[in-house]
């Protein structure tokens, strides 16, 4: 009588090699090794850790840190808040009258000039305008600072522009103003409605554009300002001015009788010289104003910081799950183990797939619990040294907070893949560490390369990922040093985070070939 012996059933050849098993089996052998959940845990607590400390040292420029962290003696206070709820600058030499009701002004301007103080602090000023140097008719909504606003004006290099609400920015005229070439503006209010409109030539008029701002009382402030915001070299700047003439000037609808009045108006309106002024004579008006109006930045003269500033000890984080995500690949080709993983699962692609996927969620676990807890507690600490965060929104914080912790889980799936093509430890760690960090402190705070080969480093390199932690956007119409010791990176939030994806996604794709390709 002949036996036959039946091979296993299909179902139980599907159970002995199935995915789900595979993937429990990596699970299993990850959290039993004590090394590495500690890694893990030590990744947490430096990403929160650190971005804690760094929020909390330190003092405001603008005062005294008092006792116990409980606020300043004389700390700075927050930038006032635009009707958008965003951080804004609100300051400038105004020239006015109330209007009530429907209404317009007109005004021609036959030049606009300026100084700069930067060469002789507190002396006469040097000759030179600022690019976004201003000036033109405004209405105003009130005299809190970030009130709801609409302007046109004209503007040292980018020609005639309608501005309102402080981000809103619409083109007009282009070129320059001169005595030559003069500009003709006017703006109607009508009810909320405020309408913008240019002409060369006073009799051919061209609307910039049209907007609604909510809320306006009966009664605003109507007339003519200047502005020009400080002089930005690299990182910081000096206080500018510009001097406008008016000529021309019609008001027209139900205002308080009265003559003009001026003043230097807005938060940090400028003292001294540069506070500005205006003369009047035989219906000309010569403005001089500092300041500007338009959404606050972060650069090194402000006193108030990104909100992502708790988020920095995610250096240190990533440092650590680049060596986990590594060694977790590596530690088999050392011990001799990767014959038995592969002889227990003989699919090599599933048991790479199991590992990046255990890899990035403890990774993406831990780091998400280490930035939810940063960034709320950061932002309070840096409120209480008199140093107040830049207002984020809720989907812009938990982008932040969400992107920080997929940024950590990317980067040790991309080391893994390394490690994996690799098989030794300090070669896929150093490589994932000069790939994805090095990258960003050339760039900035050390900035030891050219601006132009910094931002090339930081499109196409894995280091683009940290722009997913960005909370600042970069405004066309506000000229400041746009860089990452800041807060801002060249790529959007998402699109340089899909590049670090993209490495890791060709690294794994080399890392299954050779798997495959290769003895264990």
């Amino acid at each position: 009588m002949t036996a036959t012996i039946a091979g296993p059933r299909p179902d139980q050849e599907a159970e002995r090699t199935g995915f789900g098993r595979v993937l429990r089996a990596e699970w299993t052998k990850f959290r039993t090794v004590r090394g590495w959940m500690i890694t893990v845990v030590l990744a947490a607590l430096l990403t929160a850790g650190i971005g804690l400390w760094v929020a909390s040292g330190g003092q405001s420029s603008c005062g005294l840190v008092l006792p116990g962290g409980g606020g300043t003696a004389q700390g700075c206070p927050a930038a006032p808040l635009g009707p958008g709820g965003e951080a804004v600058t609100d300051s400038f030499y105004f020239v006015r009258q109330p209007l009530r009701g429907a209404g317009a002004v007109t005004v021609r301007i036959t030049s606009l000039t300026g100084g700069n103080s930067s060469d002789n602090p507190g002396g006469p000023l040097t000759a030179g305008l600022q690019p976004w140097a201003k000036a033109g008719v405004i209405v105003e909504g009130g005299r809190r600072p970030g009130a709801p606003y609409a302007a046109v004006l004209v503007t040292g290099a980018h020609g005639v522009r309608m501005q309102y609400d402080y981000t809103g920015d619409l083109a007009g005229l282009p070129g320059p103003v001169s005595a030559a070439a003069p500009r003709w503006l006017r703006l109607t209010r009508s009810g909320d409605v405020l309408t913008g409109s240019d002409s060369p030539d006073g009799r051919h008029w061209t609307r910039v554009g049209q907007v609604s701002l909510a809320g306006l009382p009966a009664t605003v402030q109507v007339g003519l300002f200047a502005a020009s915001p400080d002089a930005v070299a690299t990182e910081s700047g000096s206080p500018t001015q510009a001097t406008a003439t008016f000529d021309h000037v019609s008001l027209s609808g139900v205002t308080a009788p009265g003559a003009w009045r001026g003043a230097a108006v807005g938060a940090g309106a400028a003292a001294g010289p540069l506070a500005g002024g205006f003369q009047q004579a035989a219906g000309r008006f010569t403005v001089s104003g500092s300041g500007d109006i338009a959404p606050a930045v972060a650069n090194s003269s402000t006193s108030s910081k990104p909100a992502d500033q708790g988020l920095i000890g995610a250096f240190a984080g990533l440092i650590a799950v680049i060596v986990v995500g590594a060694v977790y690949m590596t530690a088999e080709y050392r011990r001799g183990l990767i014959r038995a993983t592969l002889a227990a699962s003989p699919r090599r692609g599933q048991v790479l797939a199991a590992k990046a996927i255990v890899i990035g969620a403890v990774t993406f676990a831990a780091g998400l619990v280490s930035a939810v807890v940063a960034v709320p507690l950061g932002d309070r600490l840096m409120a209480g040294h008199g140093r107040p965060a830049f207002p984020a929104g809720p989907l812009t914080e938990a982008r932040a907070i969400v992107g920080t912790a997929a940024l950590l889980a990317v980067a040790a799936v991309f080391a893994l893949a390394l490690g994996t093509i690799m098989r030794q430890s300090a070669g896929p760690v150093t490589a994932a560490i000069a790939l994805i960090v090095v990258p960003f402190f050339f760039s900035s705070p050390l900035a030891v390369l050219p601006p132009g080969a910094g931002d090339w480093l930081l499109r196409a390199t894995p280091a683009a990922g940290f722009a997913v932690q960005q909370v600042l956007p970069q405004y066309a119409q506000v000229s400041n040093a746009y860089i990452p010791q800041f807060g801002y990176y060249p790529l959007a939030p998402w699109a340089g985070f899909a590049v670090l994806c993209a490495w890791a996604a060709a690294a794994l794709a080399v890392a299954y070939w050779l798997l495959r390709r290769r003895d264990a």
